[in-house]
């Protein structure tokens, strides 16, 4: 059986932009607009860019159901629904498909610790109680649990569930993914700074940090691999390079708010325990934006 594909090329992991601590709707159906109007295929929220960990539950699900209204499926909107408490990840992904998403990014349980046996149990449960496709998020450097080839060759059997964002830095570890799950599981970079090798071994695309910033670039790169223009790629992705190192120079989302703060986009504000991006880093992500003339 061969799944439906979510979307092939560049998801935007958005941001959640705040004011004095509060979610700020405008801006952030701005920053969806913008993501429309760069042509990219979907976007990603309350996800680790959205900063999910510090949102209320109803925050999230505001944040959900806004972005589905705004979306009005000109785009499509996946939601992170990802809980280390799995009964209220499957509460949270029933939220999502009622309010429209069109698929969930489940990260897999952190601090809990599961076992292969336990993440099988888990996205089990979550897929059963969806409507949509889902997108297993794997990010062991967060969760302190690598999801196995293995475990993957087990989970996608399951009808709903479509894909993955690896996010682990290691190549090898997508060939074993290729070869035991063939076309029953996409394949989708966790890290842009791997993408375009990653494509090259059969990725569908990338769940992108940099694409907050420059979407049209990252989804060029992407048309440019699928129309076998590896040359044109290959530049375009040595060209955004070191903005990729930068956007990562302190912790997930500080730099890319920070960036998007100075593009005008939106507040640079992030919730304790993230805290404000540091001199040291201003000055990175300035001069990388400065050396591709955005600022």
């Amino acid at each position: 059986m061969k799944k439906v594909t979510v979307f092939e090329g560049v998801c935007t992991a958005l941001i959640t932009p705040f004011i004095n601590d509060i979610v700020d709707f405008d801006s952030l159906g701005k920053l969806i607009e913008r993501q429309i109007d760069a042509k990219i295929p979907a976007v990603a929220v309350c996800a680790t860019t959205g900063e999910s960990a510090t949102l209320t539950s109803e925050e999230h699900r505001r944040v959900i159901r806004f972005a589905c209204e705004c979306a009005k499926g000109r785009i499509k909107i996946i939601a992170g629904t990802g809980s280390n408490d799995t009964r209220h990840a499957v509460k949270m992904s029933m939220y999502a498909c009622e309010a429209g998403a069109d698929a969930l990014l489940v990260v897999s349980p952190y601090y809990n610790k599961a076992t292969q046996a336990g993440l099988i149990k888990s996205y089990t449960a979550i897929a059963d109680a969806s409507s949509v496709p889902i997108i297993i998020y794997n990010v062991p450097t967060r969760t302190c649990v690598d999801i196995s080839p293995e475990t993957y060759a087990a989970l996608c059997r399951h009808p709903r569930i479509s894909a993955v964002k690896e996010a682990s830095p290691y190549v090898s570890k997508i060939s074993e993914i290729r070869n035991l799950c063939g076309n029953h599981l996409d394949i989708y970079s966790g890290n842009d700074d791997l993408t375009l090798p990653l494509l090259s071994l059969g990725a569908k695309g990338a769940v992108s940090v940099i694409s907050n910033i420059l979407p049209e670039k990252m989804n060029e790169m992407c048309r440019a691999f699928f129309e076998n223009d590896m040359v044109k790629a290959r530049e375009i992705h040595l060209s955004l390079a070191p903005l990729m190192r930068a956007l990562f120079c302190e912790v997930n989302p500080i730099p890319v708010k920070y960036a998007a703060s100075r593009l005008g986009l939106c507040h640079a504000d992030v919730r304790l325990p993230l805290c404000e991006i540091s001199d040291d880093g201003r000055e990175k992500i300035d001069k990388e934006l400065e050396k591709l003339g955005l600022i």
